[in-house]
């Protein structure tokens, strides 16, 4: 029955006669009791618990080998002659030695890794132009900047990280075996593919492309010579800039150089245990942000890396759930067991 019309005053106003709108509707209202909120505590702290434990030992079950080659073996020599700028063309190779303990069984990651390096800073963030890496002819690329294009411009690619490293593997007898990484396919399918691009060549090398530009002033190649072994690893689809221009949320992280070649002897399992050696082209100054400088070594699970913030983070909720849960127990067992009122 809906209101009349023509009329009005205060039934005028009144909502139609229905049970949607008169509240009539059937409705189910819960009835919160002990009997029913403890057991829901203590079925969550125990779910939580689960989770954590298993997350736990997941973790737990990767290997990670993390090694500070900042002032490590011979890098204190380099370490030193960084400090200057004005040795900044001057090359510089260390070497640093460890040994794995334990061999590192499947798939290994090599990454590097800075400390103290404050890629989220919004003006470095900001000192970019994504537009300029999917342009898509030569001409365009020379008519983004007025006098001497940089590409790529801005402070993030002109920080690119440039240590280079080369693994060896000593083993007990035989000769030393130089470590096989795979050095492409480290980069995310869309940035690959969309993100970054390079200018049409139109049968021209990548340099003829580049043609009239200038390299970044603290880059020691220009971005179509970045991987001299590879003509299809260069320019603005090269890995280790694509990888170096997705910023870091923290300042201290580590992110990927390659991936274990297990193609023959003696890495086919992964990495065996025994003496290595890193050689280091040691280019990145890190003295200017009171940085140090890393390469991490480590399997990889479902879940991912060496990380244990989840883990503790359910068995803390775990923890305090079943507190909260002990705690009403305790209160209904004094006060609200046998019907009693908490005021009394």
């Amino acid at each position: 029955m809906g209101k009349v019309k023509g009329k009005s005053g205060p039934l005028a106003r009144r909502p139609d006669n229905s049970a949607f709108k008169q509240q009539r509707l059937p409705a189910w209202s819960p009835m919160l009791t002990a009997n029913t909120v403890l057991p829901f505590f203590y079925l969550m702290a125990l779910i939580c618990m689960l989770l954590g434990v298993w997350l736990l030992l997941t973790v737990q079950s990767t290997q990670e080998i993390k090694l500070d080659y900042t002032e490590a073996g011979t890098c204190d020599v380099c370490f030193e002659k960084r400090k200057n700028v004005s040795n900044a063309a001057q090359t510089c190779t260390c070497t640093v030695v460890f040994s794995i303990k334990k061999a590192l069984k499947g798939d290994v990651f090599f990454y590097y890794g800075l400390q103290n390096f404050h890629q989220n800073l919004r003006r470095y963030m900001d000192s970019r132009d994504d537009g300029q890496m999917v342009v898509h002819t030569a001409s365009h690329l020379r008519k983004t900047q007025m006098v001497s294009p940089l590409p790529p411009c801005g402070a993030v690619a002109n920080s690119i990280f440039n240590d280079s490293f080369t693994l060896t593997y000593h083993g007990s007898s035989g000769p030393s075996i130089p470590v096989p990484l795979l050095r492409k396919g480290i980069t995310w399918y869309t940035d690959k593919n969309v993100k970054y691009r390079n200018p049409k060549n139109d049968n021209m090398t990548l340099a003829q492309v580049f043609e009239g530009t200038a390299r970044p002033l603290y880059w020691q190649k220009p971005v179509y010579e970045l991987d001299p072994l590879d003509p299809t690893n260069n320019g603005f689809i090269n890995d280790d800039l694509i990888v170096w221009m997705r910023e870091a949320a923290f300042p201290n992280f580590k992110k990927l150089y390659g991936v274990l070649y297990r193609d023959s002897q003696p890495f086919t399992k992964g990495l065996p245990a025994g003496n290595y050696t890193i050689n280091i082209s040691y280019n990145f100054p890190v003295q200017y942000f009171r940085g140090r400088k890393e390469v991490v070594l480590t399997t990889l699970t479902w879940f991912g890396g060496q990380n244990h913030f989840l883990p503790v983070a359910y068995l803390v909720t775990s923890c305090l759930i079943l507190l909260v849960a002990i705690l009403l127990t305790v209160a209904w067992w004094k006060f609200g067991k046998n019907g009693k009122r908490m005021e009394e």
